[in-house]
């Protein structure tokens, strides 16, 4: 603004000395030229030149830069949470997995006799050993929990030379003691997987081998075929190459004692067990063979008598024993059919232990209790955003009574329908009905009807 003011002087006296000189050449016009005019003139023509240059300057100047203002004080930068960054203990090139799903599930139970037992499994999910085959009817019982909530935390790492090392732990809160329902509902993590696997080898807890998971259908219980799937999870060491794996797992003997009695559970075992396994897979879905062999052993060591308890007698064997199964999963459009045969001896390794690996004779020996299983399951696409599965599974044993008393497990079967909704991705609604059966060696039976209601979000 202060040069503007310097230069407007200098230009009212251009424009004030040129309007002079046109008044001049005006007034001369009715004259003769003289050479002192022409001089005159160009003279004029000069000034109106330098005045143009003058206001061209003056267009082109920049603005006067206003005047400086004090900068404001910086703030001090806010203090770090920490020293420095949380940096995750992996090798380069590693990528995290984090995915899991929370679960809220609501229980109407009604059984033919005694209720289901409070605060076990059986009243959380389906366990075709629980169902009571004595005592009175006490009416329905209702229950809810959120204990199949899940999560699954895993790694992987792609090596120098293009292998992938792959981890994965996994919990959920089925089998917690540590809460109860009377205020908090609070109840501990248990662990279901963690396993690293490199190339060809898994070492860890997973599924064990001689399990079909890529069959076990789509309900709102836990498992749902449960009469007639094997289903266990355990530390092994599993080698697959293309359909084919083999693994040594955790082994343990379950025993009916002699005349029949609480199960003895052994921890006697030398050697792993061990299973085969071969899977095909298709367009039209899969089917896979699996064999299993294993060692049953108990121990016992001689007590003797004391005042207030019987001497008990040494004890020492071993039985090998096997078992079979042969399932597969068929696609059929959207829809599609599960199936699951097994037979031999199944003990533990299906429908959560209904049966025992084995009972013991008078002289301690074992026996090995043997059987066959199965389920078949149908899942129908209504449209969309809503499906159903129907599905029946069933299993049954050869005890013999003369060892295991009548009290021993020997069938069970249930069937299912359930209807779930799903009104976007990721969250399902569901409504599911159970009808089962639970009959001892004995002919001694009891019947539970359950509704269970579900709502699942995964991520």
């Amino acid at each position: 603004m202060l040069a503007n003011h310097r230069s407007q002087p200098v230009i009212r006296r251009m424009i004030a000395t040129t309007l002079a000189i046109a008044a001049l050449g005006c007034s001369a016009g009715a004259l003769a030229q003289t050479a002192k005019e022409e001089a005159l003139e160009a003279r004029v023509a000069e000034l109106e030149k330098l005045v143009k240059q003058l206001m061209a300057e003056k267009q082109a100047a920049p603005a006067a830069a206003p005047a400086a203002v004090a900068a404001a004080p910086a703030k001090p930068a806010a203090a770090p949470v920490q020293a420095t960054s949380i940096t995750p203990n992996a090798a380069p090139g590693t990528s995290f997995v984090l995915t899991g799903f929370v679960k809220a599930d609501a229980l109407f139970s009604d059984t033919s006799n005694a209720d289901l037992a409070g605060s076990r499994p059986g009243r959380d999910y389906y366990v075709p050993g629980a169902t009571p085959v004595t005592g009175e009817s006490e009416g329905v019982d209702f229950n809810s929990h959120i204990k199949q909530s899940r999560v699954n935390f895993g790694t992987d790492t792609v090596l120098d030379g293009g292998d992938k090392v792959s981890t994965r732990f996994e919990i959920d809160f089925f089998g917690s003691d540590l809460g109860n329902e009377r205020v908090a509902n609070t109840y501990a993590p248990v662990v279901r997987h963690a396993y690293v696997q490199w190339r060809n080898w898994l070492v860890g807890q997973t599924w064990s081998n001689f399990m079909d998971p890529a069959t076990l259908p789509e309900t709102a219980d836990f498992i749902g075929t449960t009469d007639g799937t094997s289903f266990v999870r355990q530390p092994q060491v599993r080698f697959t190459s293309g359909g084919f794996s083999l693994s040594a797992e955790n082994p343990e003997t379950t025993i009916t004692p002699f005349g029949g009695g609480a199960q003895i559970t052994s921890d006697d075992s030398r050697l792993p067990d061990f299973t085969a396994r071969y899977a095909y897979k298709a367009g039209w879905g899969h089917v896979a063979l699996a064999g299993l062999l294993r060692e049953l052993k108990f121990e016992r060591i001689f007590v003797p008598a004391t005042p207030t308890a019987p001497a008990i007698s040494a004890a020492d064997d071993s039985t090998w024993t096997g078992a079979l199964s042969l399932s597969g999963k068929f696609n059929i459009g959207k829809d599609d059919i599960r199936w699951m045969l097994l037979g031999g001896n199944l003990g533990r390794y299906v429908a959560l232990n209904f049966a025992n690996d084995a009972v013991l004779d008078s002289s301690n020996n074992l026996e090995s209790i043997d059987g066959y299983a199965g389920f078949i399951a149908y899942r129908h696409v209504w449209t969309p955003k809503l499906r159903s599965t129907f599905s029946y599974a069933m299993e049954e044993y050869d005890n013999d009574v003369a060892l295991t008393g009548g009290s021993a497990n020997k069938s069970s079967d249930s069937w299912t329908v359930n209807l779930f909704y799903s009104p976007f991705p990721k969250l399902d609604i569901g409504a599911e009905w159970r009808s089962a059966t639970r009959e001892l060696e004995n002919g001694t039976d009891g019947d539970l009807d359950r509704l269970q209601l579900t709502t699942k979000y995964s991520f």
